[in-house]
This record gives C-alpha cells, sequence and structure tokens, in this order.
C-alpha cells in the first residue's frame, strides 16, 4: 500500500493504518529500536509507543514523507525510553556512536539557543547532501540510527576497518566545515 493511503486510512481512524504501518516499516522500527535500547520488552513497548504516537499525530499532521516521519519518532523514543532506563547505565553501540562524533560535534553546553542548535543541524544537513550516496546512508547509518560497525560492514559489503575509515575520514570532512563555518569544535 502506498504511504499516502495509509495517511488517508489515519484520517478515516481507520485501525488497518496501524496494521499497514507494522508491515511496511515495522522491521525497520524495530531495528532502530533495538540499535538503541537492550531490553527486548522495552522495544516491544516502545514500538507499542511509536504506534500510539502515530495514531495520535495524524491527523492532524500529514507528513510529506511518511517513512522518515516513522523512523524519527521511533528514533526519539527509543532515545527518550533509553535515557529513562539508564541514568548511570550505558548502552555501548549507542555509546561508541556518540563518542567518535564528540570530538566533530559542539558540546550541548556549548550550544545555548534552539536556534544555534537548528543552524547547526541545517549545516550538518548541508554537509550531508555533499557526500556521495553511499557515504551518505554510512553516516546516518551509523550516527542517526546507530548501527554498529559489523552490522554496516555486513549491510555494504565491506570490511570493518573500510567502514571505520570512511566514517573517520567523514567526521573530520564535517569538523573541518564546522570549524570553517566558525563553531567551536
Amino acid at each position: 500500500m502506498e504511504d499516502q493511503e495509509i495517511i488517508d486510512l489515519f484520517w478515516q481512524r481507520s485501525e488497518t493504518a496501524l496494521e499497514e504501518i507494522q508491515q511496511k516499516y515495522g522491521a525497520f522500527c524495530h531495528q532502530i529500536a533495538r540499535n538503541i535500547l537492550e531490553d527486548p520488552e522495552d522495544v516491544s513497548e516502545c514500538l507499542n509507543d511509536v504506534y500510539m504516537a502515530l495514531w495520535n499525530k495524524i491527523p492532524p499532521e500529514r507528513p510529506r514523507v511518511l517513512g522518515a516521519y516513522i523512523h524519527r519518532i521511533a528514533r526519539n523514543l527509543s532515545l527518550k525510553r533509553r535515557r529513562y532506563n539508564t541514568a548511570a547505565k550505558r548502552n555501548p553501540q549507542v555509546e561508541e556512536s556518540w563518542e567518535e562524533l564528540a570530538g566533530t560535534l559542539c558540546a550541548a553546553e556549548t550550544v545555548e539557543s534552539a536556534c544555534e542548535t537548528r543552524e547547526l543541524a541545517k549545516r550538518i544537513n548541508d554537509f550531508l547532501r555533499t557526500l556521495k550516496e553511499e557515504q551518505r546512508r554510512l553516516f546516518i547509518r551509523r550516527y542517526w540510527y546507530f548501527d554498529s560497525v559489523k552490522q554496516l560492514a555486513e549491510d555494504f559489503h565491506m570490511s570493518e576497518s573500510k567502514v571505520k575509515s570512511i566514517l573517520f575520514r567523514l567526521r573530520n570532512r564535517l569538523r573541518e566545515v564546522l570549524k570553517r563555518e566558525g563553531y567551536e569544535v
């Protein structure tokens, strides 16, 4: 079923919309949640929260790109649950991904306003648009969806060392772009 048809089902308040979402996007949402959360029960609860959030947000919203909209919700709810569950604990995979970017991006305390945060996000998006498709997909899968280097190597048919090397070069390029834009890195 096409995304627009699914959105129309939401607007009609048909529960079939949730079934279609689960069939079309459920596996990737599950992967996103699993990359961030360690407990399978948390993953399952988070997916239920995603479906509930979609039911409550559509309508009144009418997302232009349904897949991206759903994946963002899944990621944000998973991160929210992770923060709640692990005040002192750490998920090694997510932490490793964040640590890799720590030397590239400003610390949250140095970004003083929401406007500056949006501007930084715009700069990062502009940087991503300059990348070849494979590089962009690697970067997003690692730092947005928190896929492991091993998983990326398998999915992109590369060695782990090649994936690490590409990500290292991309982080350095991003760091240089942000420095030229006047960001403290």
